[in-house]
């Protein structure tokens, strides 16, 4: 019975990867909107990608999206960040994946990590002037907000919300783990921007895509932006994900034995 159950399980386990990677990749393949300063254009599994860590887990989540991302680039999605874009929606996936499981200092060692090598990066900008004002304010404010929720109290219950499967709680349970997540994504993806569109091109001897003077201007729309953006991902993933996650929870990934 015990080997039957191990087979249940890794047949589970294959089919979840094979039916979520390739809804993946053809979100991968839906454009949404422009990269500001970049090269290409976000897709409409960015919207997914966070539930993938809230309803298959760490593993089977975070390998789902690398699969399906290299699938959809095999189709014909265009290549961003020299083949490591990747990343970003993976950390994404893996980190809600480790706090639905109650690992909560990985996720906070990784944040940490991520946002110190966006600050020291000398390509960043730390503080944009507000209009013709002599105020600054942090590029990475709402960055540094998710990082403060992920300490928070609010950090460790978000995932006991999400895991009562009540309407209410799995709605701000969710909505919590999601801008999370999303922020995470958001940092990771800032890094891939300065680095490999710039800075290894200028270490291998290469023109960079994106010359160093360009970054101060990007990063100051960008600043104006990329708070709307990132709240519409975390609105429309809860709105998306509060039916998605209660019914799946309640019948194909609740079991006593979950390999994710």
């Amino acid at each position: 019975m015990s080997h039957l159950s191990e087979i249940s399980v890794r047949t589970k386990t294959v089919a979840s990867i094979a039916v979520f990677s390739a809804l993946y990749m053809i979100l991968r393949l839906i454009p949404t909107v422009p990269m500001i300063g970049g090269v290409g254009t976000f897709s409409a599994s960015d919207v997914i990608a966070p539930l993938y860590g809230v309803i298959l887990g760490p593993y089977v989540g975070g390998f789902s999206v690398f699969l399906g991302t290299f699938l959809a680039i095999a189709l014909g999605r265009s290549v961003s960040f020299m083949f490591l874009d990747f990343l970003t929606a993976t950390i994404n996936a893996v980190a809600l994946g480790l706090l639905m499981r109650r690992k909560l200092v990985p996720v906070v060692v990784l944040y940490a990590i991520l946002l110190s090598v966006f600050f020291v990066n000398p390509l960043t900008l730390l503080f944009v002037p507000l209009g013709n004002t002599n105020i600054s304010f942090p590029f990475a404010w709402l960055h540094i907000v998710a990082f403060i929720v992920l300490l928070s109290p609010l950090g460790r219950r978000a995932s006991q919300w999400v895991e009562t499967l009540k309407p209410a709680k799995v709605t701000w349970g969710l909505a919590i783990l999601v801008f999370i997540g999303t922020m995470m994504q958001h940092t990771m993806g800032n890094i891939l921007f300065e680095v490999t569109l710039n800075q290894i091109p200028v270490i291998v001897g290469q023109l960079p895509i994106i010359p160093a003077v360009a970054y101060p201007g990007i990063w100051t729309t960008v600043f104006f932006l990329y708070p709307v953006e990132r709240l519409v991902v975390v609105l429309v993933a809860v709105v998306i994900g509060v039916p998605l996650v209660r019914i799946l929870k309640k019948s194909l990934f609740r079991s006593e034995k979950q390999p994710f």
